[in-house]
């Protein structure tokens, strides 16, 4: 990007992480592991596929970790 100007990608993980943060702060966990729900939230679920898509930019197929 130029100058330091975010794509829609990093725009969106932006605003997920911020509600996942908030979520943790609202529950009093440091991580969303410390939650009950931590295999069926959807917001945690949300926040995944932001973190997948700014790294691949949207694009499927073989992306690794």
């Amino acid at each position: 990007m130029h100058d330091g100007e975010k794509d829609k990608f990093e725009v969106y993980l932006d605003e997920t992480l911020m509600k996942l943060q908030t979520c943790q702060k609202e529950k009093t966990h440091k991580s969303c592991s410390l939650c009950e729900h931590y295999f069926t939230c959807e917001l945690r679920n949300e926040y995944v596929k932001a973190v997948y898509n700014s790294m691949s930019k949207g694009v499927t197929g073989g992306f690794e970790f």
